[in-house]
């Protein structure tokens, strides 16, 4: 400890109480707490001092602490930001009072006060540095344009020429005086010595957080600032040190990781945690965590236990709670390994300006087969929760792609009319975000029926057959909408307007083809029949839509002369740099197959009367009778039904058993 005397640091070693080792060892002071930035908070630390180390009860075994006092009046500049280094605490106390002993609980509680002043304070001054490194590129591109700019100006302008001088002369010396900034906040506020210090406090969160955990009940009183600093901390030292410091060269780097990873995949579902912010800041974080290899081979670092245990939760249902970060950390697992699902940017947005380069949605696909493999286990052995959860992401995929085509209905409405309109952008906004929803979904959907066919193809399990049906109906229903020739989802992506930069053909329809790909491709020749058979009896399925996607259209038989080429098609052929020749031949092998199959229903189809159509959604025969009432059905609607209903559907009779029906034969 920097404020003893050497003569009794041995014997404080000795008297050092347990607490203060369990909270990260000595407790030095951290140098961040003279940063000429922080000079406010050095000064409330040091007041708070004071009553800190005035015991209130007996005192156990003591510790001293070598305290200077000034009066407020003899406080220099130099006294304030704490520069005179081992020669104490400077206490704002009358200069007559004794020294005071130090006990374990005014220890813990000075850890507390740091702790708490990182969360409210140093943390937003680390991050408000960060914006001089970003003025800094701003001037500097600016400077480049306006050079540029000079060079290419005619010498007949002189006064454009003028102009352009002094704004290169204005954005120089900017750049001048914020490149020396940014130079001594890198050597004074970024610099290794202050990495060393908020690594400190990490550790001593995460150690405090694991102890806490130990006493199991007792956990849900830590003090949830505990855990903002432990992610807070990570964040600082992951953004906001490197290029000059990096993380990386830290003392016990990779299992500081481990151990945070740990933190975060036990308790961002741990029900001991009530508040809803720090649980929303939790999953964040563990969303954050997967995004980068390094922290993602922490979290497979792991025991097993607590990582089969982290997607369990994560395949929870979605109703009912927040789910959109669940799905993305599943999307962020399956990133690499999906049909034409390696891309870092959108094809479409590779020509525009590009964003920052840090953002956990720009790294560069890392997929993680171990927590697959966990992933494809728990649905495979827990037949009720693997129906549970698919019936959870088909309801949130039929209702985000729903409302992201009333968004865009509204908005070519609004585009449409004669008088000038402007579209709020808080609703284009959430227009793209229900896209980005839908995209995600069908993403976990692709990732689930590869790595477990079985339970939309193997109907021996009770609810295969509905869950085929459902993701049938809603393909189609994602293929129409898209595909169809002029139609509303072209005309509003011809706007591109600004905040639906990422809605485009391209992610999701390469989203859609992964699913059929793995259902009616790659999968036996059982699972493929079923499949071929489900999606074609589904009243919506147009051959078209399947066309659509290599390019092909169709000419209609009411139109005289072919449709005009100056209009460009999408085609996946178009997009050899991220679709392998191998998943284009599958595409083609797929489109023959429903081609030959369309082929073969059409003829073989007989005509079926009215009355031995289902009477509630009119697109299958009859199928299934009801006991004990007798009332009809077909088996995808009264499956559908039964989910969350017993009741018949006309007499409202308990429904005790569903049996197959077949017409019987005419007499």
């Amino acid at each position: 400890m920097d404020d003893l005397d050497e003569n009794d640091e041995n014997a404080v070693v000795q008297q050092r109480p347990f607490g203060a080792i369990a909270m990260g060892g000595a407790l030095a002071r951290p140098s961040w707490l003279s940063s000429p930035t922080l000079g406010r908070a050095n000064r409330f630390l040091s007041t708070a001092a004071v009553s800190l180390m005035n015991p209130r009860r007996p005192l156990a075994s003591l510790e001293k602490v070598k305290v200077r006092t000034l009066s407020v009046e003899q406080r220099t500049e130099e006294d304030i930001e704490g520069s005179h280094g081992s020669d104490g605490l400077l206490l704002g106390c009358p200069a007559d009072e004794p020294e005071q002993p130090i006990t374990e609980k005014s220890l813990l509680e000075i850890v507390d006060g740091i702790v708490m002043m990182y969360n409210l304070s140093v943390h937003q001054q680390l991050g408000k540095m960060v914006g001089v490194s970003d003025d800094v590129n701003e001037y500097a591109i600016a400077l480049k344009d306006t050079e540029e700019k000079i060079a290419k100006c005619p010498k007949r302008r002189k006064d454009i020429l003028e102009e352009l001088i002094k704004s290169q002369k204005v954005f120089s010396e900017k750049l001048n005086h914020l490149s020396r900034r940014l130079a001594w906040i890198n050597a004074t506020i970024y610099s290794r010595e202050k990495m060393l210090d908020i690594y400190w406090l990490l550790r001593v969160c995460i150690r405090t957080i694991e102890h806490g955990d130990r006493t199991e009940s007792l956990f849900a009183f830590t003090p949830e600032f505990y855990l903002n600093v432990a992610m807070n901390s990570y964040s600082a030292l992951k953004n906001y040190f490197s290029p000059v410091n990096s993380m990386e060269e830290l003392p016990g780097y990779e299992e500081t990781l481990t151990r945070l990873a740990a933190i975060l995949a036990k308790h961002f579902a741990d029900p001991r945690i009530v508040g809803t912010d720090i649980k929303d800041s939790l999953m964040q974080a563990l969303a954050s965590y997967v995004c980068y290899p390094h922290s993602l081979r922490a979290v497979e670092r792991i025991p097993e236990e607590q990582r089969v245990a982290m997607m369990k939760n994560l395949l929870a249902p979605y109703e009912q709670r927040p789910w959109a970060q669940t799905n993305w950390i599943l999307v962020r697992l399956w990133r690499g390994c999906g049909f034409g699902y390696r891309y870092t940017r959108l094809p479409h947005l590779l020509k525009t300006k590009p964003e920052d380069a840090n953002l956990p949605s720009l790294q560069k696909p890392c997929p993680s087969t171990l927590l697959q493999r966990h992933m494809a286990e728990l649905l495979q052995k827990d037949r009720e929760m693997a129906a549970s959860f698919l019936n959870s992401v088909l309801n949130q995929l039929n209702w985000a792609f729903s409302e992201f085509i009333g968004m865009i209905q509204e908005i070519q409405q609004a585009a449409e009319r004669p008088e000038r309109n402007f579209v709020d952008s808080r609703q284009l906004k959430v227009c793209a975000t229900c896209f980005d929803l839908s995209v995600s979904l069908l993403r976990v959907l692709e990732m689930t029926v590869t790595l477990v066919p079985e339970i939309f193809l193997d109907w021996t399990r009770p609810s295969a057959e509905l869950l085929l049906r459902r993701l049938a109906q809603l393909l189609n229903q994602v293929l129409n909408r898209v595909t169809a020739e002029r139609n509303l989802f072209d005309r509003v992506v011809s706007l591109r307007l600004p905040g639906l930069e990422s809605v485009d053909h391209y992610p999701i329809l390469v989203a859609v083809t992964g699913i059929l790909v793995r259902i009616l491709v790659d999968s036996d020749s059982r699972g493929v029949e079923r499949a071929t058979a489900v999606l074609l009896a589904d009243p919506c399925f147009q051959l078209r839509s399947i066309q659509y996607l290599l390019g092909e259209t169709e000419i209609s038989a009411h139109t005289a002369t072919p449709p005009t080429t100056d209009r460009k098609h999408f085609s996946l052929q178009a997009y050899t740099d991220y679709i392998s020749m191998e998943e284009l031949a599958k595409v083609e092998r797929l489109l023959t197959l429903l081609t030959e199959e369309l082929k073969q229903v059409a003829a073989t189809a007989l005509p079926t009367s009215e009355e031995d159509l289902c009477p509630i959604c009119y697109a299958h025969p009859i199928s299934a009778v009801f006991r004990p009432c007798s009332h009809k059905s077909c088996k995808a609607c009264i499956n559908q039904h039964l989910m969350n209903n017993k009741d018949c559907f006309f007499c409202k009779a308990t429904i005790t058993g569903v049996d197959d029906y077949s017409k019987p034969g005419s007499s």
